[in-house]
């Protein structure tokens, strides 16, 4: 059995072998015997490296996804969520998508620069460009970074509509920016919140904010005037599925607007990573969570299917979509949502549009 490092998700490094890179794992044998003969696995660190893109909006053209521009202002997240199906993209690179995604991070600090760039060009079409697609815009290395924060800003002076998921509460630094663009109609949060328990919420999401904390942001939000909505993604079955009445309960005390959730997806490397995970901090119903998943997915551990990736199918996704409706329509959280204005977009000052 894999072990746990410290407030970290993953409990593997291996690499990909889509890209045929070298495996870091040592010889097996050799691992049984680590802890005994170096003790506990010591903490990792978190590094972070500065990358320097061309261009900073990521464009999508999938039929089941309701954005069709992103920005990622990093690359890797320290949340740690083992879930996570961004963490493929780390192979690209050459790094993990184990533990490497969640302590071997990249920041972008050109990323306002270029958006301010990309904004200007001329034939732009404004549509609401959603953060939080791919790793979490607020994660930790915020704080210090500020690159989300430096995004919004821009994206306020031209009065362009922001979308944004998270699992941080860290949001709520930003409400100066965001309250007044919510005004115009052209903000809106979505904060994730998986389970209440913060034991499984440690394990799931190990450097994650607790639970209470991103309800309280969900609040903090509403009494901005924001719109705010709460995402119960990934329900992971056996695990967190029966919280789901509880979490919706709660995000309508906390005055969200609305709910959303997905089954759990398990693309390229998160199924090993996730299995591993399971035998390390659910040994007693590891096949039983994943013979569950297969029966959501077709029979395997991931559909990529457009049509069926996002639903799920069969007699499990059924009931689970059948729940979340009668939840949702008896806490009033059935409210569709919100649309964000895009007359008011104006590029950015000094652009050459100005002139004319």
């Amino acid at each position: 059995m894999a072990k746990v490092r410290p407030v970290r998700g993953a409990t593997l490094n291996s690499d990909s072998t889509r890209f045929n890179l070298p495996q870091r794992e040592a010889d097996g044998d050799w691992l049984d015997d680590q802890t005994a003969i170096d003790g506990e696995l010591p903490p990792l660190r978190t590094t972070v490296t500065i990358e320097k893109p061309k261009t900073i909006i990521a464009r999508n053209q999938s039929p089941d996804i309701a954005f069709d521009r992103s920005v990622n202002p990093y690359r890797g997240c320290e949340h740690g969520c083992i879930y996570c199906f961004a963490r493929p993209t780390h192979a690209f690179h050459d790094l993990s998508p184990g533990l490497d995604f969640e302590t071997k991070l990249f920041a972008k600090p050109d990323a306002p620069a270029l958006l301010r760039e990309a904004l200007a060009k001329r034939g732009y079409a404004c549509q609401p460009i959603a953060f939080g697609t791919n790793t979490d815009p607020y994660q930790p290395i915020e704080a210090h970074w500020r690159i989300t924060r430096g995004c919004i800003e821009v994206l306020a002076e031209c009065d362009h509509p922001i979308t944004i998921t998270t699992k941080s509460d860290r949001v709520t630094r930003d409400i100066d920016l965001l309250a007044p663009m919510a005004a115009k109609g052209l903000s809106a949060v979505m904060i994730s919140v998986t389970s209440l328990d913060p034991k499984i919420a440690a394990t799931v999401e190990p450097r994650a904010p607790h639970p209470e904390r991103r309800l309280a942001a969900v609040a903090k939000l509403r009494a901005a005037g924001i719109p705010a909505y709460v995402s119960l993604s990934p329900v992971i079955p056996q695990v967190t599925d029966h919280e789901m009445e509880h979490i919706m309960e709660r995000a309508a005390e906390a005055g969200a607007l609305g709910c959303f959730f997905l089954p759990v997806r398990l693309p390229h490397e998160v199924a090993p990573l996730f299995r591993a995970w399971l035998d390390a901090h659910f040994p007693d119903r590891a096949a039983k969570v994943m013979a569950t998943i297969q029966s959501i997915r077709g029979g395997r551990d991931n559909d990529p299917d457009f049509h069926t990736r996002m639903r799920g199918q069969g007699p499990w996704a059924e009931l689970l979509r059948t729940r979340f409706k009668i939840a949702a329509r008896r806490y009033g959280l059935d409210t569709p949502y919100i649309a964000l204005r895009r007359d008011l977009f104006r590029p950015p000052a000094g652009a050459q549009g100005e002139l004319f």
